[in-house]
This record gives structure tokens, sequence and C-alpha cells, in this order.
């Protein structure tokens, strides 16, 4: 692997007071190489979306090391040089996106923050990135589809031209039909820009479309390291990893057979 631009180092997070102290993420540990998109699956309460958020500067009582190109970063108050190379886009999109606020204004705010130049031309050319109109930047996130709220959270992370994307189920709040569509989006993205992922999700289909690597988590360890051509071809070593495997492989079989 070329040097890994994104690292956790024996991540540990706990919650609760000390009577009754939950151990949710227990030495993790993953190097992620520029370009590359990992991915972190496994049931709900495993510690993925726990890992990312500590990943991202938002959880800081942890212990363990994030490390972003080699340099360790500090658990809380991330500076200009950690928010402008690593962005986040989360899991609901109406909920990330300010109600009252205009897209304009969302993706305004950022680059004035951090003294962006050309902050129209910015705007207007993230805005077809994802593949809207710029007219777009005077509607409100009511006046937008769920499709269309996630579309602009994925703008207002890459106005910030950042190198490393944080992805909590970017899809699993959207209808099914837009679902391919934002993957195949964010897939596009990361070619055109060579971007670095890490994408969490419970979803093997999501998983295995956008990443090159797979973590897969139980009881808050990555118990294996997959590729996702192993997971296409149903290539597990763990016992709890074929039976998550069989069990996706199955649930995708009975959706369609229900559709037909």
């Amino acid at each position: 692997m070329n040097r890994p631009i994104l690292e956790a180092a024996n991540l540990n997070v706990s919650f609760g007071d000390e009577d009754d102290r939950h151990h949710v993420v227990k030495d993790v540990s993953f190097r992620i190489a520029p370009g590359e998109c990992y991915g972190l699956i496994g049931e709900s309460g495993c510690g993925k979306s726990t890992v990312l958020r500590a990943a991202a500067g938002l959880n800081a009582d942890y212990e363990g090391a994030i490390l972003l190109e080699g340099k360790e970063q500090p658990n809380a108050k991330r500076g200009a040089y950690f928010l402008r190379r690593v962005q986040m886009v989360f899991q609901d999109p109406y909920a990330s996106l300010h109600p009252r606020k205009m897209v304009e204004k969302v993706l305004r705010e950022p680059l004035q923050i951090h003294g962006f130049d050309r902050q129209r031309q910015r705007i207007d050319e993230v805005l077809v990135q994802v593949g809207l109109d710029p007219a777009f930047r005077y509607r409100f996130p009511h006046e937008l589809s769920g499709g269309q709220r996630q579309r602009v959270a994925i703008a207002r992370a890459l106005i910030m031209e950042p190198e490393v994307l944080l992805l909590d189920e970017p899809t699993s709040a959207l209808d099914v039909s837009v679902q391919a569509e934002i993957l195949n989006l964010l897939t596009q993205i990361q070619r055109d820009r060579g971007l670095t992922y890490l994408l969490v999700s419970h979803d093997m289909a999501v998983i295995a479309h956008v990443c090159q690597r797979i973590g897969m988590m139980q009881h808050g360890r990555i118990i294996e390291e997959m590729t996702s051509k192993s997971v296409r071809n149903g290539q597990a070593q763990h016992p709890y990893t074929r039976e998550f495997l069989d069990a996706s492989a199955s649930f995708a079989a009975a959706l369609e057979g229900d559709a037909a």
C-alpha cells in the first residue's frame, strides 16, 4: 500500500459513566491509501458510525489515534488543516441541512469561513458536478426531493475541495430508486477528483459497489478485511462474515422475487 492518507490506530470508544460504561469500539485499526474507498459494514449497533464520528472529530472521547498523512490529529478542535482536507456527508440529508437557509447560503458559508475566492463560480461549478442546475442555489431544503437534498449535502462537502470524504450511510434515507443514482454520482466524483472515501453502511450491495476494501465489524471490532471481489465471490473466512453475506444475498433475492 502507498503511504496512507487516513488511518485509525487502536481506536477505542466507550460511552456512559464508570458504573454503566459501554465499550462500543474496540481496538479498531485500518489504513486507507490515497484515492481508495474503504468500507465499514456491520449490523446496527456494531460501532461503525461511532468510528466515523471519531474520525471526523465529532466524537472527541476516544483512545487511540486518528492520523491524516501520518500526522496524529487532536481528539477535539481540529483546525483548518484537517477541515479543508476531510469532510463528511451525513445519513439524513434533510436533518443535515438548515431548513431556513437557501442552498446558496449553505454552500457559501464554508467558502467565507475559509476565505475562498470566486465564490459564486465555485457554487455554480459544484452544483453542476452533483447533477443540479445552478438555479437550485435559490431553493430551500423543503423544496427539494430527498435525492436532491443529498446532492446538496455532497456539494457542501465538495466545495471545500477536500481530499477525503467520510460517508455515513449516504443512501439509506433515500428511496430505492434514488439510491443507485447517488452511488453512481459518488463513484464518478471519486474518479474525477481522485478522492479518498471512508464509507459506512449496513448494506453489502452498497459497500461492494463503491469500495475496494471492506472491514467487517461485529461487537465493536473489525473481525475481517476483504476486497470487493472476495465479497462478490462470497469468499469470507470468518463465520459471522459468511453468515452476513448469506443473509444479504437471501434478502436481495427475496426483493427481486417480490419485484417480479
